[in-house]
This record gives structure tokens, sequence and C-alpha cells, in this order.
């Protein structure tokens, strides 16, 4: 347990230096927020009611699919992945300390989006605060679990970029966290539903707990895991 928290510390400093975590978990969000909650409070004074949860699932999905996925090619596409495998150190520990890094990140932004929003622009906060945080943890798990894929798959950092923008883009334009989804044509519909954020933002918007808001969530998180374990292992025989 302490080599393990160690491992969580050394983690933590390497994030701090980074740029690109810095960037995409708190500058841009943080901006994002300062700029668009302006906008959507000003053209619909309604956007109060879920403003805190829509720049939460913006934040989040910036910050999992633009910044987790160049940490784990560091290590699986490059030599880093022979010395884990020299030292007997398993190579999941890498994925382990990099999702649990990311994931506090992630969670002190969420959390100062919450103090923030309803201080700037008079946000409504959640009816209930143990519900929404519960659904939060569960949204950034399973949104880690689809940027593991991408940073285990796509080993060139070019390419990890790329694709990563490809998943990025329509998560967020067909989250319901920009407009209604119900604007939306029943085909982008019926995509949004293919991402997280989607069902992210409702989990967290709703007052009340759904499962039917659950399920999709959980089925994406099994899945994913279960890839994520078949692409470790195809790592440790190359």
């Amino acid at each position: 347990m302490g080599a393990f928290l160690y491992g969580v510390f050394l983690q933590w400093k390497l994030d701090i230096r980074s740029k690109t975590l810095i960037i995409t978990c708190y500058m841009v969000p943080l901006l994002f927020f300062a700029i668009m909650g302006g906008i959507f409070t000003s053209i619909m004074p309604e956007a109060r009611d879920t403003l805190i949860q829509s720049m939460t699932v913006f934040g989040v999905t910036m910050g999992v699919f633009i910044g987790l996925p160049p940490s784990l090619v560091e290590i699986y596409g490059s030599d880093m992945k022979r010395v884990y495998k020299a030292n007997g150190v398993p190579l999941s520990l890498g994925l382990v300390l990099t999702n649990f890094s990311a994931y506090i990140h992630l969670l002190i932004m969420s959390i100062i989006l919450y103090i923030a929003a309803p201080l700037a622009f008079h946000a409504k906060l959640p009816e209930n605060p143990a519900l929404y945080f519960g659904s939060l943890a569960m949204f950034i798990a399973v949104s880690l679990s689809i940027a593991d894929i991408i940073g285990l798959t796509v080993k060139d950092p070019a390419k990890t970029s790329m694709v990563s923008m490809i998943v990025f883009l329509p998560s967020i334009l067909l989250s319901g966290i920009m407009f209604p989804i119900e604007l939306l044509p029943e085909a982008f519909e019926t995509a949004g539903k293919l991402f997280p954020a989607s069902w992210g933002y409702r989990l967290m918007t709703a007052g009340t707990f759904q499962f039917e808001n659950l399920l999709p969530l959980l089925i994406i998180l099994i899945l994913a895991v279960c890839v994520c374990v078949i692409l470790l292992r195809r790592a440790a025989q190359d």
C-alpha cells in the first residue's frame, strides 16, 4: 500500500509539471466556464438551473479525452514500457496511477465549478448533493475508461490527439449541454447516447436516482474495462 501511495505521489508531481494536464484539466474548462457561463445565463436565464452540470460535463470530457491519452502514450508507446517489464513492475500500474491522478484532478476541477458557479452566475445548486457527486464520480470513471482505450490503442502522439478530438467533439455537441437534445435530428440524438457525456449529464441533472440513466454508464464501463484488460495483456506480450 505504501508503494502504491508513493507511486500516486510521484505521478501527481509529474502531472503538476505537465502543461497538457494543467491546460486540459484546469485552464480550458475554467476559462470556458468564465466565458460561456456568462453567455448562457444572459441568453437563457433558465440555464442557471443546469449550469453546474453542463460546465462540469465539458470540463471532465475535456480533461479525460484531451489530457489523459497523451500521458498513457508516454508510458505504453515508449521505452518506459520496457523499464516496467525489466524491473518486474506490472504494466497495469502505469494505467492505474495515471487514472487515479487524473481522477483527483478532475474531481478538484469539478468542486471548483460547484463552488464558483453560484457565486459568479447565481447558478442553482443540485437538489441532492450526495446524488450529484455520486453521479459525477461514476461519470468520471466511465469517461476515463474510454480514454484508456484510446491511450492504449493509438501509440503515435499525433494520431492520439486526432482520435481524442474525434471523440471529444461529438461527446460535447451531442450531450445536451449546449442546447436541448430534443432539438437534434433523431439520428444525432441516437448517436449521442453512445457517449458517456450524454448519460452523465442526464444522471447529474436528475433530481432523483434513475437507474435507466445509470445502466448505460455501467455497461460502457464494464465493456471498456474488459477491452483495457485485453490491451494490457497484448502489451505485456510485445
